[in-house]
C-alpha cells in the first residue's frame, strides 16, 4: 500500500505561532482517517498543510509525490487538482445551478469535451444521490444535499486523496451518518479520506483511525478503549 501523506517530525505554524509540533504519521490508500480535538487545536491547520494553504517549513513532508516543504506556489494548482476538498460551510457558488457549479470546476480544471464533462457530471451526481438535482440551485437544496453536492464536486477528477473539514458540523445526527457514510464509500473505492469530526458517535458507527489533537500534538487513539478516554475532551 503506498503513503499517500508522510510526515516527519514537522512543525506547523499559524501566522508565526507554533500550533502542532512533531507531527509524525503515514497515511496509506484507502485508509478513512479521522481527526478530532477540541476547538483551537490545530485540526484545520494540519488540514491545510496538505494542501497547501499553511506552508510546511520545518520536518520531512511528502503528499502523494510532493514534497511540501519545497513546494512552489505555482505547483500548488497541479497539487490541488489531485486533491478534494470538502469544506463545512459548503462554498458553492450561489449565483448557478449545482450543474453549472459542476461544470465551472471541471472546466476550470482541463476538462474541454461537453460530452465528457456531462457525463461525469451525470456519474458524480448519481454517485451521491443526486441524480436529479442538477438544475437546481444551491438556495434550493437542504443542508445535507448541499454537502452531497459539495462531495460531487470534490470527486470530479477521481482523487487519491479527499479532505473533509467538519463536513456534517452543520447538519442533523441523521444527515451526518449519511454523509459520513457516503464517504466511507468513496474510501472503500480507493480514495482516501482524512476528516476533522467532533462527533465521536460518528467513530461508533463507521470506524476509522483516529487521531487526536491535543498539546500542540497529534496522537493515534485509533483503538476504542482510547476513544472512550478522549470522549470528555472532544466538548467545546
Amino acid at each position: 500500500m503506498m503513503n499517500l501523506i508522510d510526515y516527519k517530525n514537522v512543525n506547523i505554524y499559524q501566522d508565526s505561532q507554533l500550533v502542532l509540533q512533531n507531527v509524525s504519521m503515514t497515511i496509506g490508500e484507502g485508509e478513512f482517517v479521522y481527526l478530532t480535538g477540541k476547538v483551537g487545536t490545530g485540526k484545520s491547520s494540519f488540514l491545510k498543510t496538505l494542501y497547501g494553504e499553511i506552508p510546511v517549513k520545518e520536518g520531512e513532508a511528502k503528499v502523494m509525490d510532493y514534497n511540501m516543504t519545497e513546494l512552489k506556489r505555482r505547483h500548488l494548482p497541479e497539487l490541488r487538482k489531485k486533491l478534494g476538498v470538502i469544506f463545512q460551510d459548503f462554498q458553492l457558488l450561489t449565483d448557478r445551478t449545482v450543474d453549472a457549479n459542476l461544470r465551472f470546476v471541471l472546466k476550470a480544471t482541463g476538462w474541454k469535451n461537453k460530452t465528457d464533462i456531462n457525463q461525469r457530471i451525470s456519474e458524480v451526481l448519481e454517485l451521491v444521490g443526486m441524480a436529479t438535482k442538477g438544475y437546481k440551485m444551491p438556495s434550493e437544496l437542504s443542508g445535507g444535499e448541499q454537502q452531497r453536492i459539495v462531495i460531487a464536486r470534490a470527486i470530479l477528477n477521481r482523487p487519491k486523496l479527499i479532505l473533509a473539514d467538519e463536513p456534517t458540523g452543520n447538519l442533523d445526527a441523521e444527515t451526518s451518518a449519511q454523509i459520513v457514510e457516503l464517504l466511507q464509500q468513496i474510501s472503500k473505492a480507493g480514495s482516501t479520506v482524512v476528516m476533522i469530526t467532533h462527533n465521536l458517535h460518528l467513530l461508533e458507527e463507521f470506524p476509522g483511525r483516529q487521531f487526536l489533537c491535543k498539546d500542540h500534538l497529534i496522537t493515534e487513539v485509533t483503538h476504542p478503549q482510547s476513544a472512550q478516554e478522549t470522549s470528555t475532551e472532544e466538548i467545546d
